[in-house]
């Protein structure tokens, strides 16, 4: 048992290169394993120093954490998490690294997904739980970190899972770990899940809820030797409490992400003791914005990440500014953006690449106006051009306007006519964007065109739009997605009458609802992990903290369940269906496609069911991605051909 699961209960060479995508060329479709490769590195962090890099990498279809030497020498340290989720990852000074593991574990005959950070420093190969032994189901909610050097971390924990019992509601503690000292900085208070601290390591804010989680309280506080006070409630449906995304220097004022005066989320200043909102600071027109990201000191700003077309960092820094555009400069045909920066910013990862390529990692030298090469994302696709993408806009039919995201066979010309795949996302309160999509290229590479609707209740384009999904799954919703249809053949690129679903997650349970009432409209459909019955998916929600708020938001999804749910109309069903689960999937349970294909057997339908024993809900597996792509291409060239 790894050491990651006892707390539960590759070298790089650095080259000088200056990266630009080829230009692309008449090919033959790769093999299907270059697309089924996990991404040979992903979240690569460097230390405040510059000296190291963290990140996560793929090793025989599995993930490892790395830890590599700027400039190598020194072998790079390879960490096998051992069977729990590596979630995240983040340096606290030069020499400790603080991750955030997690992994379904059995209590009193329940399962519980339990949650741990633990610092690890580099130079030893030392594992500290920053959480104690008797830390319950969240202990991974690290609230600050010192940026003076020392190993200072702040932690909020539970001591019990059952919300009867004391230790339900986490405290917050202050550990150093390089003596192990720890003390209490915050006590547990009732209602209280979430503790949020300023750049200074003072926890300023904390957010009540009832226990079923449909109202909710603001606690405030100016200073730590200050008593904290409700400044706001809320109940479920009205307005978002003001919650700060950013303390500022100044203890009075923070920064705050709150919707303009046109519905869309915006970043504005805010007063601490008024709650009153000031200056607007940043907005994109007609999108909402993604997050911040902060300085070295955890109060300043650098720069806003968007919800565009095709999503960018902004920086609002000069210095960031300075830098982007010098890294801009070196690159060719290809987006570049710089991920992560050492303390002084001398040094920083940057990605590069394209909605149309993989990409790869690079090193700015910024002495040396310099990229260096780190890893390739793909090496078998490398910095290949594949497949086209833009973004396409279109009316539903009650007029509202639709973003799709399109991928088409490179070469494609006018009046192509090409069979279609429709590919709605998952979430559903999420979006599809223009970035390297393995999915959408591979079935471009197979010749097919690919859009992926961004329908009514997506993310991104505003409260008034992400509203207009409520109420509607298998609905409105749905029809959002048919619409594509001739949107795209409008186009000329489509063939109306050669059109296939498929999706995963809700995209998984859009395709099944479009075999079972889009009779017409296409020849197949495919699931990934769907849900097949919104009932059932009600019942699971028990088993999560709040479970009343999350129930009651999946009541509102449509005016009846049970009429939306694929699984109580096998009759119904008038196409070929594909459903593919994991076993091991959390999220949404593998029961779903197991009921669902039962039934579908039994009332004679056209239905293949693949279950995937150590599959999970994310892919963390290539050999799963292999497996799908496999099947995906024999179903789709058995009933929808390219």
């Amino acid at each position: 048992m790894s050491y990651f699961c006892k707390m539960l209960t590759g070298v790089v060479v650095l080259c000088a290169a200056v990266p630009a995508l080829a230009q692309p060329v008449a090919r033959p479709p790769l093999p299907v394993e270059a697309f089924a490769a996990l991404p040979k590195m992903t979240g690569p962090k460097i230390s405040p120093d510059g000296s190291r890099i963290a990140a996560r990498i793929a090793v025989d279809g599995a993930q490892y954490l790395e830890v590599m030497t700027v400039g190598g020498g020194a072998q790079p340290k390879l960490i096998n998490p051992g069977g729990v989720d590596l979630n995240w990852w983040r340096w606290l000074n030069d020499d400790w690294l603080i991750l955030g593991i997690g992994a379904e574990r059995k209590v009193e005959g329940d399962t519980w997904y339990i949650t741990r950070a633990i610092g690890m420093q580099i130079s030893t190969g030392k594992m500290v739980p920053l959480a104690t032994k008797d830390a319950a189901q969240q202990a991974d909610d690290v609230l600050w970190m010192a940026r003076d050097g020392s190993a200072r971390v702040m932690v909020a924990y539970q001591t019990s899972i059952y919300s009867n019992l004391p230790g339900f509601w986490p405290s917050v503690v202050e550990l150093d770990l390089n003596t192990g000292k720890r003390r209490t900085v915050v006590t547990g208070r009732q209602g209280v899940m979430d503790w949020y601290a300023d750049g200074a390591g003072v926890v300023r804010m904390g957010i009540g809820l009832s226990e079923d989680g449909r109202s909710r309280r603001l606690y405030y506080r100016t200073g730590q030797n200050d008593n904290f006070r409700t400044i706001d409630k809320a109940k479920r449906g009205e307005e978002r409490l003001p919650v700060p995304a950013l303390f500022l220097r100044d203890t009075g004022k923070a920064l705050v992400i709150d919707d303009d005066e046109d519905g869309y989320s915006a970043l504005y200043e805010m007063d601490l003791t008024t709650l009153e909102r000031g200056k607007q600071l940043f907005a994109s027109k007609g999108y909402d914005i993604g997050g911040l990201i902060a300085d070295a000191t955890g109060s300043g700003l650098l720069g806003v990440s968007t919800e565009e077309d095709r999503p960018a960092t902004r920086w609002i820094d000069p210095d960031m500014v300075a830098m982007q555009t010098a890294v801009s400069g070196l690159v060719r045909g290809a987006q570049a953006d710089i991920m992560s920066q050492n303390r002084d910013r001398s040094l920083a990862v940057v990605r590069v690449g394209g909605a149309d390529a993989p990409g790869a990692w690079f090193l700015y030298r910024r002495a040396e106006n310099q990229l260096v090469s780190i890893a390739m994302n793909n090496p078998d696709i490398g910095m290949k051009r594949m497949h086209p993408v833009r973004t396409i806009r279109y009316k539903a039919r009650d007029g509202l306007e639709i973003a799709a995201v399109l991928t088409v066979p490179r070469g494609t010309g006018e009046a192509a006519k090409l069979p279609l795949i429709v590919m709605p996302h998952g979430g559903p309160f999420a979006r599809d964007s223009e970035v390297w999509d393995w999915w959408a290229q591979f079935l471009a590479d197979r010749g097919y065109a690919v859009v992926q609707p961004n329908y009514r209740g997506s993310s991104g384009y505003g409260t008034a739009f992400a509203k207009k999904g409520e109420g509607q799954w298998g609905l409105a919703m749905q029809d959002d997605l048919d619409d594509a249809i001739g949107a795209v053949a409008g186009l000329g690129i489509a063939d109306p009458a050669r059109v296939c679903m498929v999706g995963g997650s809700y995209g998984g349970y859009a395709a099944m609802r479009a075999a079972q009432r889009g009779g017409g409209k296409y020849r197949c459909a495919v699931s990934y992990a769907g849900v097949s019955d919104l009932n059932r998916m009600l019942k699971h929600q028990r088993n999560f903290l709040f479970a009343g708020v999350r129930q009651d938001w999946l009541r509102d999804q449509a005016p009846e369940l049970k009429d939306v749910s694929p699984v109580n109309f096998p009759e119904s069903f008038s196409m070929p269906v594909l459903l593919m689960h994991g076993d091991l999937d959390r999220r949404v349970p593998v029961v779903h496609s197991r009921v669902m294909a039962q039934k579908l057997k039994s009332a004679g339908k056209d239905v293949t069911y693949i279950a995937q024993p150590k599959g999970d809900h994310h892919f963390t597996r290539g050999e799963d991605r292999l497996e799908f792509l496999k099947a995906l291409e024999a179903f789709l060239a058995k009933h929808n051909p390219a």
